[in-house]
């Protein structure tokens, strides 16, 4: 078979297209291993950052101990990387600290971590750096990132004023950790001072309802595992799990460790010893100092549960803390687009902050109407919620009731809205809704949350009103379901409501709503019943 020229001339042109591509993808892997290559040398060699003063070589490879805290016989560098990240700037003990570890183990690198840098500065011995966490717009990324930092297999995070009296009391965490195999006892720790100082407890954290549960957990005679901790201690966690945490340096920075490891099922074992010693105790020198401190502990603790989504934390004395809407402040979400709250959207119920005003709210009208002798009954989804949790729907975020609207010149709050809204003693907002012929009590002039009270009138045997709502519950009724009304427990008083109320409640959403519980609009979020 004879070749032409063209067909010559095309072979040839294939065979070079193919040698060029072969020589393309070879140099396109060459730089391909030369930026990893490059990637794996610039986590181990220097990294400028603001006040580190020197690089992650002198940070992971100074002096000492050949196989470092537990290498012993190996020729790898130490294991641990010792880190502390609480003090005040106005009054700390960062370089006692530092020194006290450096003396005893000088091979240990050792971080102080600030969220800006510290006035005045710190002074640190040859060994420490300080790492600065808010950015630089001179330096690279990865300057003011913990987890560039720390080249060890193990994070000891340490309190300010501590100190290493026994050098192999860090070993002694390492084994215990490590011994545990990896299961779900992933941080150890040991007391400051004295076992007294640190309660061990149970954490329950549910972002569904904003909520962290404390409460206390039983000692054991080696050691207690629970889920968080709360006093003074030193923390051996590793690197690898701390750094995977979405935030894991926040402070405070236990209130931050805890609630994210209790998310992901961990725990801490808290051992009977070693102690590590403290002689700056108290931390501060001045009573002024003291509340400085505590001021910002209470700020910095609002500021990451409400970055956490947490709004209400229970205490292990029964005490709460509240971190969401109040009187004086708006409400936890915005505008409500087709019957779904923002919150739906994240998995999340109603906050319990919401609720809490809410159910206030609800208390406050109740008594008025009821001391006024207007006839009112537990209306809609909030007869709902009375009839399945005795409660408001955890997931609703107003409530209805119905009144009879000749009942409404009996009330002083209701009688004169038509001329504008009405103020009260107790800052509750009356006033005639802008959607239609019913009356709105707002639980504040700064927090929206309400009360909607809805006029129906009686017409030939039927209950019927003046407004209606998209809603398709919203429904006329006969009005032998209000005689009488009947009492019934909700929110933790006792309200009235419709008699035969699961027949009510059916001709309003239907057959079985009670037993089947839904999302006020399925089309656009449905609610995951395995979930409840």
């Amino acid at each position: 078979m004879r070749i032409s020229l063209c067909q010559g001339l095309l072979t040839g042109a294939i065979i070079l297209n193919l040698l060029i591509l072969y020589y393309v993808s070879r140099a396109q892997q060459q730089m391909m291993d030369k930026r990893k290559e490059l990637g794996r040398g610039t986590r181990r060699a220097a990294l400028p950052a603001s006040g580190l003063g020197g690089g992650l070589g002198l940070l992971v490879g100074a002096g000492g101990d050949p196989g470092g805290i537990g290498g012993e016989g190996h020729s790898r560098g130490p294991r641990v990387t010792v880190l502390l990240r609480e003090f005040e700037n106005f009054e700390n003990y960062v370089g006692d600290v530092a020194n006290s570890f450096l003396r005893q183990r000088s091979e240990l690198p050792f971080l102080a971590v600030a969220d800006t840098s510290p006035y005045p500065p710190l002074v640190l011995p040859d060994g420490a750096r300080l790492l600065v966490l808010s950015p630089s717009p001179d330096q690279p990324p990865q300057a003011h990132r913990p987890e560039f930092h720390v080249q060890t297999e193990f994070v000891l995070l340490v309190p300010d004023g501590v100190e290493l009296e026994q050098p192999r009391a860090i070993e002694r965490l390492i084994r215990e950790l490590e011994g545990e195999g990896g299961g779900p006892v992933r941080l150890v720790a040991a007391p400051v001072l004295a076992r007294s100082a640190v309660q061990c407890l149970h954490l329950r954290v549910n972002l569904r309802e904003w909520t962290a549960t404390y409460s206390p957990a039983a000692s054991g005679s080696s050691g207690s595992v629970c889920t968080a901790l709360q006093g003074d201690a030193v923390v051996l966690i590793r690197t690898e799990d701390l750094f995977n945490l979405s935030v894991p340096l926040g402070r405070p920075l236990f209130s931050s460790l805890f609630v994210q490891t209790a998310l992901r099922g961990w725990k801490v074992k808290l051992l009977e010893s070693p102690c590590f010693a403290a002689n700056h105790r108290p931390l501060f020198s001045s009573a002024h100092n003291q509340w400085k401190a505590e001021t910002r502990l209470k700020e910095a603790t609002g500021k990451l549960m409400r970055s956490f989504g947490l709004k209400r934390l229970l205490l292990p004395d029964g005490k709460e803390q509240w971190y969401g809407c109040s009187k004086e402040t708006p409400r936890c979400f915005g505008t409500v687009q087709d019957d779904t709250p923002d919150y739906l959207y994240l998995d999340r119920w109603t906050p319990p902050c919401c609720l809490r005003a809410l159910r206030e709210t609800t208390k406050y009208v109740i008594n008025i109407l009821e001391s006024s002798g207007v006839r009112y009954w537990l209306e809609g989804g909030t007869l709902l919620g009375a009839v399945r949790h005795q409660d408001i729907i955890p997931w609703d975020y107003d409530v209805d009731l119905g009144i009879y609207l000749e009942d409404v010149p009996n009330c002083d709050h209701l009688k004169n809205l038509d001329s504008g809204s009405l103020v009260d003693a107790n800052g509750y907002v009356w006033e005639r809704a802008v959607e239609g012929d019913f009356y709105r009590v707002q639980y504040s002039e700064a927090n929206h949350l309400h009360v909607d009270l809805w006029p129906f009138y009686a017409r030939n045997g039927v209950m019927t009103k003046d407004t209606w709502t998209e809603h398709k519950q919203d429904v006329e009724f006969p009005e032998h379901f209000l005689q009488p009304l009947v009492p019934m427990s909700f929110a933790g008083i006792t309200a009235y409501s419709p008699n035969n109320h699961r027949s009510f409640l059916e001709l309003k959403f239907g057959e079985g709503v009670i037993e089947n519980p839904q999302y006020p609009n399925p089309t656009r979020k449905r609610l995951d019943r395995s979930k409840l």
